[in-house]
């Protein structure tokens, strides 16, 4: 049975305390004690099971439809005293070479979290040992959980640029490999996976800029944490762009040496039909049925124009393979 609520807990001054009752009682004891906070996560909530986080916490319609129903671009939105934060995550695909799209939406309060999580990529379960393992980091708060999240996001989207940079150089080499198959099918796929790379890392940029420029009052404590996350997403930003653009390099040079591989062809076919040209025009010339020809009452004149059909063609080959048309 699928696990909905993937894990719970409550987190003071850095130290975890599990949910053994109704995430209800936790939300209540949340609220008395201002120093700590509850995270939950969830994964692949449908609409009925997410209703009691929805109830609890009051969040707007719209927000809880987004964490239900997924597919949203990356943004920051605000709903009174809470914040939706929403991530697409990647996971590369070693056997299809093929680039898997999930999402994370993050809802950030003054005395909680709810990550939700769609699709496989991402798991948060090292992310939240990892927090649980750095006290002083859990100690800023709920917004402690958003800087880890989007840290593991960005460091993946690293990790699949690097694959994507791999791919990238084995289509260049099979472009200029001599005898190689038509390749490009190939780099409009891996272009379609780049551009939705980038329609996955890109519009995250703006978000976390307004994070460092300290304009989301929640993350005043972390801007220097989300400060080296945006550092990380810009550098993959840029990667995204160059291999979108060296795409575009492999793909027009593999286009032109298709185009210089036919006008070779066509030299060649060019080159025997004029070799054939030779015999085909003697053949016509004597398959005239005229009386008055002198060379037809010749003793000679069959060997003699068998002679200069071959003499003929062997100078024109030879013509034609000294100036490259064979």
């Amino acid at each position: 049975m699928r696990r909905v609520i993937v894990d719970k807990a409550i987190y003071t001054d850095g130290t975890r305390r599990d949910i053994d009752g109704d995430i209800s009682d936790a939300f209540d004891l949340a609220r008395a004690d201002g120093d700590c906070f509850v995270w939950i996560g969830l994964f692949e909530p449908d609409e009925e099971e997410f209703e009691l986080v929805r109830d609890e916490l009051q969040l707007h319609p719209l927000a809880a439809e987004d964490a239900v129903s997924a597919h949203q671009r990356p943004k920051m939105e605000r709903y009174d005293d809470t914040l939706l934060i929403v991530l697409k995550t990647l996971t590369y695909l070693d056997e299809t070479s093929d680039i898997e799209v999930g999402e994370i939406m993050v809802f950030l309060g003054p005395d909680f979290v709810i990550t939700v999580r769609h699709g496989a990529g991402n798991p948060l379960g090292p992310v939240r040992k990892r927090l649980e393992e750095s006290p002083e980091l859990l100690k800023h708060g709920a917004t402690a959980v958003l800087y880890a999240v989007c840290d593991e996001v960005v460091d993946q989207y690293g990790l699949v640029a690097h694959e994507v940079e791999i791919d990238i150089i084995g289509l260049e080499k099979a472009v200029f490999n001599p005898g190689a198959h038509d390749v490009t099918e190939s780099v409009y796929s891996l272009k379609r996976e780049v551009l939705e790379f980038r329609a996955a890392e890109d519009p995250l940029v703006p978000v976390l800029q307004e994070i460092v420029k300290g304009r989301v009052a929640e993350c005043g404590s972390t801007r220097e944490y989300f400060r080296d996350v945006l550092d990380h997403l810009l550098r993959v930003d840029t990667q995204v762009d160059a291999h979108n653009e060296l795409l575009n390099s492999v793909l027009t040079a593999h286009l032109a040496l298709l185009g210089k591989q036919q006008n070779e062809d066509m030299r060649k076919i060019s080159a025997w039909a004029a070799i054939i040209a030779v015999p085909t025009a003697i053949a016509g010339i004597y398959g005239m049925n005229f009386d008055h020809m002198p060379e037809l009452k010749w003793t000679w004149s069959y060997p003699t124009v068998l002679v200069v059909i071959v003499v003929i063609c062997v100078l024109l080959f030879r013509r034609l393979r000294r100036s490259g048309w064979l």
